[in-house]
């Protein structure tokens, strides 16, 4: 591993063509986020989404929001 010199950094940075909230998700946002699950995880969960008719991704915010709750409430 090379270690990180500190003449590496210059001793100003100019911020001045920033843009403040460049990267900021608004609340309610859809937000694409690939995650790796395991395939019984995705079989079921596939399932249940093709039974009630809507897309996995909402069956599994569902199912996210669902166990927020309880973990807030057993708080």
């Amino acid at each position: 591993m090379n270690s990180v010199d500190s003449n590496d950094m210059p001793a100003e940075i100019d911020f001045r063509k920033g843009v403040r909230g460049l990267h900021h998700i608004p609340r309610g946002a859809k937000v694409l986020m690939p995650v790796s699950i395991e395939r019984g995880v995705w079989e079921y969960l596939s399932g249940k989404a093709e039974q009630r008719g809507i897309e996995l991704s909402e069956l599994v915010t569902e199912v996210l929001k669902r166990d927020i709750e309880i973990n807030e409430a057993l708080k």
